[in-house]
């Protein structure tokens, strides 16, 4: 299955809270839990990126990276996003246009000294349900869950692919929705509510220079635990400059000042008063008509020259047409050249002077 829409391949490198993988999920090594479906509440506010226009979603079609850093300034690895337009294949996050899940496969690991933890989730559309395959990895144990949640109680749904380009758009139109409330997946992956919120503005340090960000704030709030929350601080044009997770002690961050991109305006087409033609008045219009009625006028005499039949023909039609003076001149010139006709039967000479019509065959034998 081939269908157009978002293609968002997110990678991280070294040790972190949060990873995203276009790895596949491992095999499952212990049997699957007993299927569950769930019944999430319905969001207040469906994703307004359906209404869209063409011309900003092209704009949120790029690559960034940010670098990983503890709370004490060490480097961790970075992080690394890129959105682009393609087809359903080997990728770690697909969307249609209207921000609904196609397929995700993430990666996220927590390094401990004493039991490191890692889990894996994967994410695909199978006709009317979302299928969700969790993998937690704790020391050597593998426990692996299977889920079903039917497709129109995931109306709203945002995944954590879908997440990235809602605040590309929010950042564009420098606004949050009012009461933006949708669907998200909690630690435990069940489904929940998620909102998000406009912090304001702030001017931040990148690459040795100023600039301002716009921080939105979304908020998972868990049904069993206890809300999580994120912090976006973003560009103008969408791009990513800091990610903080309330609570953890590493951040992402850019070092490098990307190259904002800026919309382009495209200046109305020039209206052009429609002006008479005064050809006659035009010296250079008027001489190529002399021209042009010079060259026909040449042009038909020499035709005339070299078929003088021509004219015998015409001079032969206009003298019986003054001679007869018929009121009906089609018809009588119908039948004066109808004898011509290599279709035409022979009919008697004086013909013409009968008022049927020439344009149908006519028996000789009735004259």
């Amino acid at each position: 299955m081939e269908t157009a829409g978002y293609r968002l391949c997110s990678r991280q490198q070294a040790a972190c809270p949060l990873k995203f993988n276009p790895q596949a999920p491992e095999p499952r090594t212990t049997r699957p839990q007993p299927q569950r479906v769930c019944r999430p509440q319905r969001p207040m506010l469906k994703p307004f990126t359906s209404s869209t226009p063409s011309e900003e979603l092209q704009m949120l079609f790029f690559s960034e990276t940010l670098a990983m850093v503890s709370n004490t300034g060490e480097p961790q690895g970075e992080l690394t996003i890129d959105v682009q337009r393609g087809t359903h294949k080997n990728i770690s996050g697909y969307l249609s246009w209207n921000l609904e899940i196609k397929e995700q496969q993430s990666h996220e690991f927590i390094k401990f000294h004493i039991l490191p933890m890692e889990r894996k989730m994967s994410l695909l559309k199978q006709e009317d349900q979302l299928a969700m395959t969790r993998s937690i990895k704790e020391g050597e144990e593998v426990k692996t869950e299977v889920t079903f949640f039917p497709w129109h109680s995931t109306a709203g749904f945002i995944s954590e692919s879908a997440n990235l380009l809602l605040l590309r758009v929010m950042a564009w139109r420098r606004m949050v929705p009012s009461n933006a409330r949708f669907l998200a997946l909690d630690m435990e992956g069940k489904l929940c509510s998620s909102t998000y919120q406009a912090l304001g503005s702030q001017t931040i340090q990148v690459d040795h220079q100023q600039v301002e960000v716009f921080i939105v704030e979304q908020t998972v709030h868990s049904d069993e635990g206890i809300p999580t929350s994120c912090q976006f601080y973003l560009l103008p044009d969408g791009h990513l400059a800091k990610r903080v997770q309330v609570g953890s002690p590493g951040c992402c961050m850019i070092t490098k000042m990307p190259v904002i991109r800026e919309r382009d305006e495209i200046e109305p087409r020039p209206v052009f008063e429609k002006k008479p033609l005064m050809w006659e008045e035009d010296m250079e219009l008027y001489s190529r008509f002399l021209d042009r009625k010079e060259e026909l006028r040449l042009s038909h005499t020499r035709y005339l020259q070299q078929h003088p039949e021509a004219t015998a023909l015409i001079s032969d039609f206009l003298l019986f047409l003054l001679l007869r003076q018929p009121a009906d001149v089609v018809t009588f010139a119908a039948e004066h050249f109808g004898p011509f006709a290599t279709c035409w039967s022979p009919t008697p000479g004086l013909r013409s002077s009968n008022r049927p019509s020439p344009f149908r065959a006519l028996d000789p034998e009735s004259f």
